[in-house]
């Protein structure tokens, strides 16, 4: 498999807070990546890197081996990146339906047509095709987080990025979602996950990276990394002999 995306170098700072110290990694087609550290170790700044809404102060991104420094968030997303937001944002007023189609028509540029095709395919696959009339702002929340997902997911991504989709659900829901995730998975789309609910990351990813004041401090398999000294002692906050 060859690399979707690559880092090298990558620098980004606000004040003398660093969110990327000179970050190296890459990740393969279809790989899962999960994503993990203490809070404010950069972990969504990563990601607003990733998708250009803020730019680093050094440093490149490679997106299937051409730099992507340039361009703006849309044409990002044009070109097969998205994201989910940690707090859902869904259009309120518009219809779950309505949701999808505007991440179909806009983020994937489909005609009406084939955005139709495409939400109610993406609607079925994250369990929202009986909400699909139902307003936005009168879904529950484990329904607001399948909206993240199904509205990156219309935008035909081919890496998808998702920031604490698990954050704030019954361990139940949180089964739920990640069944539905590693359904996406087997369909080949790149993932990249940050999340702080570990058992749930670990249930789908492939490969794990730990990052602590912008730096990468582990990356490998996720039971070897869970189990180092290190992480757990910066991650987890814990003596690694306790």
């Amino acid at each position: 498999m060859q690399n979707i995306l690559e880092t090298k170098n990558l620098c980004k700072s606000f004040g003398a807070v660093s969110v990327a110290d000179k970050l190296n990694f890459n990740i393969l087609e279809s790989e899962s990546v999960g994503i993990i550290g203490p809070n404010g170790a950069g972990k969504t700044s990563l990601f607003n890197l990733i998708t250009g809404t803020i730019a680093q102060d050094n440093g490149s991104i490679l997106y299937k081996g051409a730099s992507i420094d340039h361009l703006t968030p849309s044409d990002r997303c044009h070109k097969g990146i998205s994201r989910s937001f940690q707090i859902p944002q869904p259009f309120g007023g518009l219809s779950v339906f309505e949701n999808a189609f505007v991440a179909a028509a806009h983020g994937a540029r489909l005609d009406t047509k084939k955005a139709n095709k495409l939400c109610i395919e993406i609607l079925e696959q994250t369990g929202l095709l009986t909400k699909a009339n139902q307003i936005a702002n009168t879904l529950t929340l484990l329904e607001r987080k399948r909206l993240e997902l199904a509205r990156a997911l219309c935008a035909k991504p081919n890496i998808l990025l998702l920031d604490e989709i698990a954050g704030g659900l019954t361990e139940t829901e949180c089964q739920s979602l990640v069944k539905t995730i590693n359904k996406i998975k087997s369909k080949g789309i790149t993932i990249i996950w940050i999340e702080h609910i570990v058992h749930a990351l670990l249930s789908v990813v492939d490969r794990l990276i730990v990052i602590n004041f912008g730096a990468k401090i582990a990356d490998g398999n996720p039971k070897k990394i869970m189990s180092s000294k290190e992480v757990k002692e910066i991650y987890i906050g814990i003596e690694a002999d306790a």
